[in-house]
Parts: structure tokens; sequence; C-alpha cells
């Protein structure tokens, strides 16, 4: 696992960027809750794990919008775990390939509302695409991120005392099939696209880690930034 930790010069709370590689869900949503506890109790600065997770398949707080296509005995047959989560949205899918990005982050410490949070996490999934040639945008009405017709990226949060959790999926090079086995965020006629389907290039997932690093510094308001390995 490496990890990153940037420091403000203004003495507000630092932000420590956590790689965990790839980890499977359970375990990430464990340590998300840890985190949240922590941060708020101030045990700990703004944090945001980087992860990649085995295929699994997610179910939000809105039951209206969970549709599974595929029956879920049959899903875990074929070793693709179902879990119910507590974030916004519906059902989504996360497998190695996909980029996902969790913030813990206490918003009063950036003096954020829970709008602005979001708005700011689409910004940073929209400004990585671009850095791939991807014009990526917004839809009124639909959460995520947008090619066209296409959506690329989730975005799912849930606060609790003020710090979040869960965060934004963007698919880079995953298997776009596990997307087959549900209706993504309850959304009729959804197609799902990635980095490498649109680019037709390899994509390095070392290299979309490099640069979220930077837009990460960038987004909640960072100077400094020491590597560590751990």
């Amino acid at each position: 696992m490496n990890e990153a930790i940037c420091n403000r010069k203004s003495g507000a709370a630092g932000l420590v960027i956590r790689d965990c590689g790839l980890m499977p869900y359970g375990e990430a949503l464990a340590l998300q809750l840890e985190l949240c506890e922590r941060r708020q109790a101030d045990a700990v600065d703004n944090t945001v794990l980087l992860v990649e997770h085995p295929a699994v398949i997610t179910l939000g707080a809105r039951k209206t919008e969970n549709r599974l296509l595929t029956d879920r005995e049959h899903l875990e047959k074929q070793g693709v775990e179902v879990v119910s989560v507590g974030r916004g949205g519906g059902t989504t899918a996360h497998n190695p390939g996909q980029i996902i990005v969790y913030p813990i982050i206490k918003l009063k410490s950036l003096g954020l509302s829970i709008n602005d949070y979001v708005r700011r996490l689409e910004a940073m999934g929209i400004e990585l695409l671009d850095g791939y040639g991807i014009a990526a945008g917004r839809r009124k009405g639909y959460p995520g991120l947008w090619v066209g017709d296409e959506k690329i990226g989730s975005i799912g949060v849930q606060v609790r005392r003020w710090v979040t959790m869960h965060g934004l999926a963007i698919n880079v090079c995953n298997d776009l099939g596990v997307f087959e086995h549900i209706v993504p965020c309850g959304l009729d006629g959804v197609r799902m696209t990635s980095v490498a389907a649109l680019s037709k290039a390899e994509v390095s997932m070392a290299d979309v880690r490099l640069r979220l690093r930077r837009l990460l510094v960038r987004a909640f308001s960072c100077e400094e930034m020491v590597k560590h390995e751990c």
C-alpha cells in the first residue's frame, strides 16, 4: 500500500492519500467506516482511498433504483459478490480496471456544502478524463459522468456528521460485461463505456493513480505532498 500525505501551509487539516491497490469491497467498506468515525473525532486528517475491487455489485440506499438482471445466487456462483450499502443512488458494479476514489473528508474543514463537494468530485473526474482526450460531462437529473449518451463514471456519496464516505468510480480498462447484470443506477437503456473503449489505446492504471493524486491535491486545496511507501 502506498500513502501520500498532503499538508496545507495555512494550517488547515491535511490530506492523506492511501493507495489500497486491489482490495475486497468489504475490507474497503470497513476501512471507510473506521476512518469516518476517527475523522468525526478529529483523530485523523482528511483521507482519500484509491482502490480497485474484485468483481462486486453494490445496491444503494434507494431501493427502487436497485435492479438486478441476473439472479443474485447465480452471480455469486460466478464469483460476483452482491453487497447492500448506505450510499446514495442505486445499483452499480465494480471490478479490476475501474478506479475508485473514496474520500473520508470533514466537509466543514474545507467550508464545503454537500452539493459543493459532489460538484468538486464531478469536476475532478471530468478533468481526469480530459487528460485522456475524453470530453465527459454532467447530465441534468442523471448523476455520474457521461460521454454523450454513455456513462463512464458513477458517483454515490454518504455523509455522516459532516464526514463523507463512498465517492467516485471511473471505468478505465475494466471488463464492461459486469454491467450487463444490472440496470446501472436504475436507469433503463444506459450503456456503459470506459477510457480504454473510447481511446482505443492501452491505459496504465499507475498513470491514472498518479494523475488522480495531483487532482486530489488541487481539489482539496493542498499545497505540499510528501510520499511514503508502506
